[in-house]
Protein backbone atom coordinates (compact mmCIF):
# COMPACT_ATOMS: atom_id res chain seq x y z
CA UNK A 1 0.00 0.00 0.00
CA UNK A 2 2.91 2.07 0.55
CA UNK A 3 4.36 1.84 -2.29
CA UNK A 4 1.28 2.31 -4.09
CA UNK A 5 0.83 5.69 -2.35
CA UNK A 6 4.50 7.05 -2.97
CA UNK A 7 4.01 6.26 -7.12
CA UNK A 8 0.90 8.21 -6.86
CA UNK A 9 2.69 10.96 -5.33
CA UNK A 10 5.94 11.06 -7.85
CA UNK A 11 3.19 10.73 -10.26
CA UNK A 12 1.34 13.91 -9.10
CA UNK A 13 4.86 15.63 -8.39
CA UNK A 14 5.31 15.29 -12.14
CA UNK A 15 2.00 16.21 -13.54
CA UNK A 16 2.14 18.30 -16.66
CA UNK A 17 0.08 21.23 -15.34
CA UNK A 18 -1.04 22.45 -11.77
CA UNK A 19 -4.99 23.79 -13.87
CA UNK A 20 -4.95 19.69 -14.30
CA UNK A 21 -4.08 18.70 -11.37
CA UNK A 22 -6.73 20.78 -9.19
CA UNK A 23 -9.10 19.78 -11.28
CA UNK A 24 -8.54 15.97 -11.32
CA UNK A 25 -7.12 15.81 -7.34
CA UNK A 26 -7.15 18.98 -5.33
CA UNK A 27 -5.13 19.89 -1.77
CA UNK A 28 -3.24 22.10 0.24
CA UNK A 29 -0.68 23.38 3.17
CA UNK A 30 0.44 25.16 6.18
CA UNK A 31 -1.68 26.62 9.13
CA UNK A 32 -5.38 26.55 8.27
CA UNK A 33 -8.85 24.15 8.42
CA UNK A 34 -8.49 20.55 8.96
CA UNK A 35 -11.18 18.65 6.67
CA UNK A 36 -14.37 17.91 8.64
CA UNK A 37 -13.81 20.53 11.22
CA UNK A 38 -16.66 23.06 9.16
CA UNK A 39 -19.95 23.51 11.31
CA UNK A 40 -22.49 24.34 8.06
CA UNK A 41 -22.65 26.91 5.34
CA UNK A 42 -22.90 29.63 7.63
CA UNK A 43 -20.32 28.87 10.06
CA UNK A 44 -17.44 29.56 7.14
CA UNK A 45 -18.37 32.68 5.69
CA UNK A 46 -17.52 35.63 7.67
CA UNK A 47 -19.11 39.48 7.03
CA UNK A 48 -18.08 42.64 8.58
CA UNK A 49 -19.02 45.55 5.98
CA UNK A 50 -22.30 47.66 6.68
CA UNK A 51 -25.15 47.29 4.69
CA UNK A 52 -24.77 51.78 4.59
CA UNK A 53 -21.56 51.94 3.42
CA UNK A 54 -20.85 52.76 -0.54
CA UNK A 55 -20.34 50.32 -2.88
CA UNK A 56 -16.40 50.24 -3.22
CA UNK A 57 -14.46 51.02 -6.76
CA UNK A 58 -13.21 47.52 -9.08
CA UNK A 59 -9.58 48.08 -9.24
CA UNK A 60 -8.10 48.25 -12.98
CA UNK A 61 -5.62 45.40 -14.44
CA UNK A 62 -2.97 47.69 -13.78
CA UNK A 63 -3.80 48.19 -10.35
CA UNK A 64 -4.45 43.77 -9.70
CA UNK A 65 -1.13 43.16 -10.98
CA UNK A 66 0.57 46.26 -8.46
CA UNK A 67 -1.43 44.79 -5.72
CA UNK A 68 -0.73 41.01 -6.51
CA UNK A 69 1.52 38.64 -4.53
CA UNK A 70 5.84 38.78 -5.29
CA UNK A 71 8.47 36.98 -3.95
CA UNK A 72 9.56 39.78 -1.66
CA UNK A 73 6.08 39.50 -0.21
CA UNK A 74 6.26 36.02 0.84
CA UNK A 75 8.65 33.91 4.01
CA UNK A 76 8.93 30.89 2.06
CA UNK A 77 8.23 29.00 -1.08
CA UNK A 78 7.69 30.69 -4.69
CA UNK A 79 6.04 32.63 -6.35
CA UNK A 80 5.26 32.62 -10.09
CA UNK A 81 3.81 35.89 -11.61
CA UNK A 82 3.34 34.49 -15.13
CA UNK A 83 0.78 31.77 -15.01
CA UNK A 84 1.50 29.88 -18.03
CA UNK A 85 -2.09 29.61 -20.30
CA UNK A 86 -1.67 26.01 -20.41
CA UNK A 87 -2.05 26.44 -16.63
CA UNK A 88 -5.33 28.88 -16.71
CA UNK A 89 -8.30 26.82 -17.36
CA UNK A 90 -10.38 29.49 -18.85
CA UNK A 91 -14.09 29.93 -17.16
CA UNK A 92 -16.01 28.83 -20.23
CA UNK A 93 -14.42 25.12 -20.00
CA UNK A 94 -15.86 24.40 -16.44
CA UNK A 95 -19.36 22.92 -16.13
CA UNK A 96 -21.14 21.01 -13.32
CA UNK A 97 -23.57 18.47 -13.40
CA UNK A 98 -25.88 21.27 -10.94
CA UNK A 99 -25.07 24.54 -12.53
CA UNK A 100 -25.89 25.93 -9.32
CA UNK A 101 -22.68 24.09 -8.01
CA UNK A 102 -20.46 25.65 -10.84
CA UNK A 103 -19.17 28.30 -8.83
CA UNK A 104 -17.46 26.11 -6.46
CA UNK A 105 -16.15 24.00 -9.65
CA UNK A 106 -14.76 27.48 -10.68
CA UNK A 107 -13.51 28.17 -7.30
CA UNK A 108 -11.75 25.01 -7.54
CA UNK A 109 -10.03 25.19 -10.92
CA UNK A 110 -8.64 28.23 -10.11
CA UNK A 111 -10.62 30.60 -12.34
CA UNK A 112 -12.65 33.25 -11.99
CA UNK A 113 -16.22 33.05 -10.64
CA UNK A 114 -18.80 35.44 -12.15
CA UNK A 115 -17.91 38.08 -14.29
CA UNK A 116 -15.36 40.14 -12.99
CA UNK A 117 -13.82 43.60 -14.35
CA UNK A 118 -10.43 42.83 -14.61
CA UNK A 119 -8.25 39.68 -13.28
CA UNK A 120 -4.70 39.00 -11.83
CA UNK A 121 -2.92 35.37 -11.44
CA UNK A 122 -0.32 34.51 -9.41
CA UNK A 123 0.90 30.65 -8.58
CA UNK A 124 2.80 29.85 -5.43
CA UNK A 125 4.33 26.71 -4.30
CA UNK A 126 5.87 25.62 -0.74
CA UNK A 127 9.44 25.07 0.00
CA UNK A 128 9.77 20.71 0.30
CA UNK A 129 10.46 19.49 3.45
CA UNK A 130 13.35 17.14 4.31
CA UNK A 131 12.65 13.51 5.58
CA UNK A 132 12.99 12.59 8.97
CA UNK A 133 16.48 11.13 9.68
CA UNK A 134 16.15 7.75 9.46
CA UNK A 135 13.36 7.53 7.33
CA UNK A 136 12.65 4.65 4.68
CA UNK A 137 12.96 5.57 1.06
CA UNK A 138 8.81 5.51 0.92
CA UNK A 139 8.59 7.61 3.85
CA UNK A 140 11.29 10.08 2.31
CA UNK A 141 9.57 10.19 -0.84
CA UNK A 142 6.34 11.35 1.01
CA UNK A 143 8.00 14.36 2.41
CA UNK A 144 9.58 15.22 -0.46
CA UNK A 145 6.39 16.08 -2.19
CA UNK A 146 4.27 17.18 0.95
CA UNK A 147 4.25 20.21 -0.59
CA UNK A 148 1.68 22.85 -0.58
CA UNK A 149 0.37 24.30 -4.25
CA UNK A 150 -2.17 27.15 -5.07
CA UNK A 151 -3.45 29.20 -7.47
CA UNK A 152 -4.31 32.56 -6.77
CA UNK A 153 -6.39 34.97 -8.82
CA UNK A 154 -7.50 38.58 -7.73
CA UNK A 155 -10.61 39.19 -9.62
CA UNK A 156 -12.59 42.76 -8.95
CA UNK A 157 -15.83 43.71 -9.80
CA UNK A 158 -18.43 46.53 -10.66
CA UNK A 159 -21.93 47.35 -9.39
CA UNK A 160 -21.72 44.85 -6.40
CA UNK A 161 -20.61 41.83 -8.32
CA UNK A 162 -17.95 40.66 -5.66
CA UNK A 163 -20.90 40.37 -2.85
CA UNK A 164 -22.91 38.65 -5.41
CA UNK A 165 -20.02 36.21 -6.14
CA UNK A 166 -19.82 35.81 -2.44
CA UNK A 167 -23.58 34.98 -1.53
CA UNK A 168 -23.39 32.59 -5.10
CA UNK A 169 -20.37 31.05 -3.50
CA UNK A 170 -21.82 30.53 0.00
CA UNK A 171 -24.90 28.96 -1.24
CA UNK A 172 -23.46 26.83 -3.63
CA UNK A 173 -21.96 25.34 -0.18
CA UNK A 174 -24.86 25.06 1.07
CA UNK A 175 -26.96 23.47 -1.80
CA UNK A 176 -24.21 20.76 -3.06
CA UNK A 177 -22.82 19.69 0.66
CA UNK A 178 -23.71 16.15 -0.24
CA UNK A 179 -21.40 16.18 -3.88
CA UNK A 180 -21.49 16.90 -7.02
CA UNK A 181 -19.87 15.98 -10.74
CA UNK A 182 -18.13 18.65 -13.13
CA UNK A 183 -15.92 19.00 -15.95
CA UNK A 184 -13.11 21.02 -16.81
CA UNK A 185 -10.75 21.17 -19.46
CA UNK A 186 -12.60 17.68 -20.48
CA UNK A 187 -11.85 16.26 -17.60
CA UNK A 188 -14.16 15.00 -14.93
CA UNK A 189 -14.01 15.20 -11.26
CA UNK A 190 -16.46 13.74 -8.66
CA UNK A 191 -16.74 15.72 -5.20
CA UNK A 192 -18.20 13.37 -2.87
CA UNK A 193 -18.86 15.85 -0.36
CA UNK A 194 -18.66 19.78 0.41
CA UNK A 195 -17.87 21.02 3.80
CA UNK A 196 -17.61 24.72 4.59
CA UNK A 197 -14.65 24.99 7.40
CA UNK A 198 -13.35 28.35 9.58
CA UNK A 199 -13.27 30.88 7.59
CA UNK A 200 -9.98 33.04 7.53
CA UNK A 201 -9.67 36.49 9.24
CA UNK A 202 -8.66 39.80 7.99
CA UNK A 203 -11.36 40.22 4.74
CA UNK A 204 -14.82 42.13 4.56
CA UNK A 205 -16.10 38.24 4.02
CA UNK A 206 -14.41 35.15 3.48
CA UNK A 207 -15.68 31.82 2.69
CA UNK A 208 -13.26 28.43 3.39
CA UNK A 209 -14.12 25.08 1.80
CA UNK A 210 -13.16 21.40 1.66
CA UNK A 211 -13.73 19.56 -1.04
CA UNK A 212 -13.82 15.49 -1.21
CA UNK A 213 -12.55 14.30 -4.84
CA UNK A 214 -12.78 10.82 -5.56
CA UNK A 215 -9.15 10.06 -6.54
CA UNK A 216 -7.69 7.00 -8.19
CA UNK A 217 -7.01 4.07 -6.10
CA UNK A 218 -9.96 4.44 -4.15
CA UNK A 219 -8.39 7.29 -2.55
CA UNK A 220 -10.85 9.95 -0.87
CA UNK A 221 -8.98 13.33 -1.32
CA UNK A 222 -9.30 16.30 0.45
CA UNK A 223 -9.58 19.66 -2.10
CA UNK A 224 -9.20 22.97 0.11
CA UNK A 225 -10.34 26.58 -1.42
CA UNK A 226 -10.92 30.20 0.12
CA UNK A 227 -12.48 32.64 -1.31
CA UNK A 228 -12.19 36.33 0.47
CA UNK A 229 -13.06 39.55 -0.28
CA UNK A 230 -11.88 42.79 0.63
CA UNK A 231 -13.92 46.13 -0.96
CA UNK A 232 -15.09 45.17 -4.58
CA UNK A 233 -12.20 42.85 -5.34
CA UNK A 234 -11.90 38.57 -4.37
CA UNK A 235 -9.08 36.59 -3.72
CA UNK A 236 -9.97 32.69 -4.77
CA UNK A 237 -7.65 30.72 -3.81
CA UNK A 238 -7.71 26.57 -4.52
CA UNK A 239 -4.46 24.66 -3.16
CA UNK A 240 -3.52 21.03 -3.17
CA UNK A 241 -0.95 18.81 -1.50
CA UNK A 242 1.03 16.15 -3.55
CA UNK A 243 1.35 13.83 -1.03
CA UNK A 244 -2.54 13.89 0.15
CA UNK A 245 -3.03 13.59 -3.59
CA UNK A 246 -1.25 10.69 -3.08
CA UNK A 247 -2.09 8.94 0.65
CA UNK A 248 -5.81 11.06 0.95
CA UNK A 249 -4.59 12.46 4.19
CA UNK A 250 -5.85 15.59 5.51
CA UNK A 251 -3.24 19.30 5.08
CA UNK A 252 -3.74 22.65 6.33
CA UNK A 253 -4.73 25.21 4.28
CA UNK A 254 -1.86 27.85 3.42
CA UNK A 255 -3.20 30.48 5.52
CA UNK A 256 -0.25 32.84 5.21
CA UNK A 257 -0.65 33.35 1.52
CA UNK A 258 -4.09 34.24 1.58
CA UNK A 259 -3.34 37.00 5.02
CA UNK A 260 -0.21 38.39 2.60
CA UNK A 261 -2.34 38.93 -0.28
CA UNK A 262 -4.93 41.00 1.81
CA UNK A 263 -2.58 42.87 3.43
CA UNK A 264 -1.17 43.97 0.17
CA UNK A 265 -4.91 44.78 -1.22
CA UNK A 266 -5.02 47.46 1.71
Amino acid sequence: MRSIAVRRAALAASAATFALLVTACGGSSDDGDKAGDGKGAQAGATATATASAAPAKALTSADLEKAALTQQDVKSGTVVTKVPAKDDIAQDKVTADDAACTPLALLQTGSYVGKPAATAKRAWSDTPKKPAAGASDADAMLAAVDVAKVQLTLASYENGGAEQVMKDLTAAAGKCAGGFTYTAAGEKTKILKVTTTQAPEGADEALAVTLLVDAEDDVKMPVKAVAARKGATLVLIPAVNFASAATGEDFSFPTQILQAQLAKLG
